[in-house]
């Protein structure tokens, strides 16, 4: 799988595993996340290339259509990513331990579980598309093309999941740069997809969907012809790939919340682009447009999270409690210093950032009047991404769960709802339903974070 025999060992590259336990919490801190962040920010640019090509040379019916799909494709692979990082935070525990042996069933394991969730989702998303378009209230004009899409990138889950699951089994490891190497990858051979299928071949959101699963399938091929010749810090084999009870019961533990938070996270943001559909396609285009601008102001405490759950997931496991509260505070005030720039940025000139996606004069008005919402959120977020990251190195993911359920279904959906009822139609006055979610999940965050310090004082 992973390793090769000891024979040719000189020719093998020795995977470096960033041993997090020790030495100056930032500089380690900021030298994994770099990798983090650069990936997360070649990721974004899958959409937002998809999004900027179908919006210079096709409809707004086809922006609309990559916006509503790509937002359920988005919700799944989420789930995916965050269940894997059951994963992730085994396997870092594991390593800080110096329990090798148990990290590599716990990674054959979830190769198992992983190739049989990308098996499901490729059935939901191919046979049930016109279901999840309605339910989605895409647009009359748009819908046979949100359909097409929603086929078309479901019937490459697998391969999305193996492209996800591949980053995460390395972030546990301590190792940043492999995964952006492979979204390296996968970015440069998307964008040639996206020339190629949408602006040469002119198929439209279709063509945008083609390209993304291509890329990936490129991508996944790539680097495991890459791993291979990267020797893991302990023996690796097929032997490893089976379903073990013990294994899979911690992925499920620690994973299932984290996956079923970003789920119904996810869903709430379903109802809330739902909501805005139902104002007509340019209203549906400009929070598409604005949706791929957020992924990129987001991406410094996004960066953080994963960061940060790798990074104390080993010094958890090690015992080393204040270094682990040491690296949040360090992690908030570094993602609160890009946090301000970017709130700056969106709200004075979201027009500029949503002009780079699309050149329909309307569709970047009503990006930017939902962007300025987001623009508030950008100060927040920094506290509350570095928080979950924390809570779930140090094996919190229920809390971590109820959290984000709470601040989406008690906040989010019911602010957006109000908002759209008596706010005239306003995307800004409906956006500040996630900000409003983001003050009641910090201040959730806070209580538990100072109840836990109080309790582990109190066993001193």
């Amino acid at each position: 799988m992973f390793s090769r025999p000891q024979g040719g060992a000189h020719q093998i590259r020795r995977m470096k595993n960033n041993d997090f336990t020790s030495g100056a919490i930032l500089g380690k801190l900021i030298r994994f996340m770099l990798p983090v962040l650069f990936a997360m920010f070649l990721q974004a640019m899958y959409g937002a290339v998809d999004l900027l090509v179908v919006g210079r040379f096709c409809t707004n019916a086809d922006v609309s259509a990559v916006s509503t799909g790509s937002q359920m494709i988005m919700t799944l692979t989420n789930l995916i990513v965050s269940f894997s990082m059951g994963i992730t935070v085994a396997v870092g525990q594991k390593i800080g331990q110096k329990l090798h042996d148990d990290a590599a069933r716990i990674i054959g394991t979830g190769l198992v579980i992983f190739a049989i969730l990308g098996a499901v989702f490729t059935v939901v998303t191919v046979f049930f598309a016109v279901p999840l378009a309605k339910i989605m209230h895409a647009p009359e004009e748009a819908f046979d093309v949100t359909v097409s899409y929603l086929r078309i990138c479901g019937s490459g889950f697998l391969v999305i999941t193996a492209y996800n699951l591949l980053g995460s089994i390395f972030r546990g490891l301590g190792d940043s740069k492999t995964p952006l190497i492979a979204v390296g990858i996968a970015c440069v051979f998307n964008i040639l997809g996206d020339l190629l299928f949408v602006a040469v071949l002119g198929l439209g959101a279709s063509g945008a969907a083609l390209a993304t699963v291509a890329a990936q399938l490129v991508s996944v091929v790539i680097s495991l012809v890459i791993i291979r010749k990267v020797r893991l810090p302990f023996e690796f084999s097929r032997k490893h790939v089976r379903l073990k009870k013990r294994e899979a019961a911690s992925i499920f533990r620690i994973g299932t919340p984290i996956a079923l938070q970003d789920f119904l996270v996810g869903i709430s943001f379903l109802v809330l682009l739902a909501i805005v559909n139902g104002l007509g396609v340019t209203a549906s285009a400009g929070v598409g447009v604005a949706e791929k601008v957020c992924a990129f102001i987001m991406l410094v405490p996004a960066a953080f999270m994963q960061s940060m759950s790798a990074f104390v997931a080993q010094n958890y496991g090690a015992g080393l409690f204040d270094r682990a509260k040491k690296a949040l505070r360090v992690g908030i005030m570094v993602s609160f210093f890009f946090g301000a720039a970017m709130f700056a940025l969106t709200f004075f000139r979201g027009d500029l950032l949503a002009g780079v996606f699309s050149n329909d004069a309307e569709a970047v008005v009503n990006a930017w009047e939902y962007l300025k919402a987001y623009a508030i959120d950008c100060l927040l977020t920094c506290f509350l991404f570095c928080f979950i990251g924390y809570f779930n190195g140090i094996q919190k993911t229920t809390f971590v769960m109820i959290q984000g359920v709470a601040g989406a279904f008690l906040v989010r959906i019911p602010v957006a709802f109000i908002m759209r009822r008596f706010g005239g139609g306003s995307l800004f006055l409906i956006g500040l339903a996630t900000p409003c979610s983001t003050v009641v999940q910090i201040v959730m965050c806070f209580a538990v974070f100072l109840y836990l310090a109080r309790k582990e004082k109190s066993r001193l």
